[in-house]
């Protein structure tokens, strides 16, 4: 029996390279996202696309039931959905903080425990967290982005304690940057008054961060990697991918603050 995988954020960037992957390979897929009217992956037999938001707790149930009941169960779970909030942070309103954490947290922490309830009772299950290098280090002007990440990853290297024993796997991915709509059409940017002193620093680093997009890999590296940790039989919990996650991140455990913090600076010459 093929295996089925249930991916949120599916209608583009890394989820829809991750569908088309898996589907590659022969697995169910249920391609997750809030808007399935424009009928995605129609064209892919073993693809079904099911609305699911990740704020609403009856859109999740919803999703997890039907797929259930399509597939009878559920082997992997993708948590993709997420978008980034950049800008200077004075000028960032609550609700704004708020809409970023419902989405990037607290709907990735509900999808979350929609999995474990399908998962504990058959004692095995694999579930991946879509986190980011901004996860482990962090760079100017994406402040609430980082805080999002930073307790993804915190949430689910603690969470994986207390799966183990029911045969689920916890998985982070750390993606660098890649060439989707983080940087454009999904990309929320607060700017701040410019009688606020910023607009020099922020044009600096703005152009470094479109610039960084511009060259950065392709969705489908992180698909990759993403099965690879779907399918992996070892205990690993973090894999970090497409340049330049793998090289910085090692920076940033070797090398002592005030030398990574230098070596940032550099880059964006702030």
């Amino acid at each position: 029996m093929n295996k089925t995988v249930l991916i949120t954020g599916s209608s583009s960037g890394i989820g829809k390279a991750t569908v088309e992957l898996f589907a590659e390979k022969g697995w169910n897929v249920v391609a997750t996202m809030r808007d399935t009217s424009k009928r995605p992956f129609s064209q892919l037999k073993n693809v079904v696309a099911v609305k699911l938001d990740v704020t609403d707790d009856k859109s999740i149930q919803a999703a997890f039931s039907d797929t259930i009941k399509r597939f009878g169960s559920i082997d992997v779970v993708v948590n993709n959905a997420g978008y980034g909030l950049d800008g200077v942070f004075e000028a960032i309103d609550d609700s704004m903080i708020t809409k970023q954490f419902d989405t990037n947290v607290f709907g990735l922490m509900k999808v979350t425990r929609a999995a474990i309830e399908h998962m504990r009772p058959k004692q095995s299950g694999t579930i991946i967290q879509i986190s980011s290098m901004g996860g482990k280090a962090t760079f100017p002007l994406y402040s609430v982005y980082h805080s999002t990440k930073w307790a993804v990853e915190g949430f689910s290297e603690s969470l994986h304690y207390e799966l183990k024993q029911f045969g689920i796997k916890v998985k982070i991915i750390e993606p660098g940057a890649i060439k989707t709509e983080f940087y454009g059409s999904s990309r929320v940017f607060a700017k701040p008054n410019t009688n606020l002193g910023y607009d020099p620093f922020v044009s600096k680093v703005e152009s470094m961060a479109i610039k960084s997009g511009n060259n950065g890999v392709p969705a489908s590296v992180v698909a990759k990697t993403i099965f690879k940790a779907a399918t992996s039989k070892s205990n690993k919990i973090r894999y970090s991918t497409g340049r330049p996650a793998p090289i910085l991140l090692f920076l940033r455990r070797l090398l002592p603050e005030r030398l990574f913090y230098a070596f940032v600076r550099r880059s964006f010459k702030i």
